[in-house]
């Protein structure tokens, strides 16, 4: 039951991301809380649990300081997409100092961009977070035939897992960029 939730939030954020705000902090926090709990093989219940509370803290983060609303978003978002890293980069046991440093960083870089850059980075920021959301859903629901996608070992399926998640990735972006172009700030001979 988790993966399709997962998937269906993964779709949201990947190709309706910058349509709203409060989506996309809800969608990021909650992906960012699954993939965590995730990597360290959490039992379903407890995923959707820390999934759940994550969305949450990052949507009260957002709302308190919502002048400072493309940051933290920009911050969520760059944690899942570090998160996504880690899984693809790290693969055999979970090392937390290691996922810390890398989700941090992810997070840190993403919201500065965000804050500085506004709507195209978070274009991005929701394009590669969701399709790594739905990668990771696929491997879970179909984790005989797909489950490279969740946790690819090294070689052929982390190649081919990257790959995926790129060109999924881009068709969420262009996607986002065809739905929303006035959040975007896109004139009309831009969005060819």
């Amino acid at each position: 039951m988790s993966g399709w939730v997962i998937l269906v939030v993964g779709i949201v954020l990947c190709f309706l991301g910058v349509g709203s705000i409060h989506v996309a902090v809800l969608a990021s926090g909650f992906g960012l809380g699954w993939l965590l709990a995730d990597v360290f093989h959490a039992d379903v219940w407890t995923s959707l649990l820390i999934a759940l509370g994550s969305a949450v803290i990052g949507w009260i983060l957002v709302t308190l300081v919502f002048k400072f609303a493309s940051f933290f978003v920009g911050m969520i978002t760059g944690a899942l997409i570090g998160a996504r890293l880690y899984a693809i980069l790290s693969p055999g046991e979970a090392s937390i100092p290691l996922a810390v440093v890398v989700v941090v960083a992810v997070s840190l870089v993403f919201g500065f961009l965000a804050d500085r850059y506004r709507g195209r980075v978070l274009l991005w920021a929701t394009a590669i977070g969701g399709a790594g959301l739905i990668l990771s859903s696929i491997g879970l629901i179909w984790p005989d035939a797909l489950g490279f996608l969740r946790n690819p070992q090294a070689g052929v399926e982390t190649v081919t897992s990257t790959l995926v998640w790129v060109a999924l990735a881009a068709g969420g972006w262009i996607t986002q960029r065809r739905l929303f172009p006035k959040a975007l700030h896109i004139d009309e001979k831009d969005r060819r």
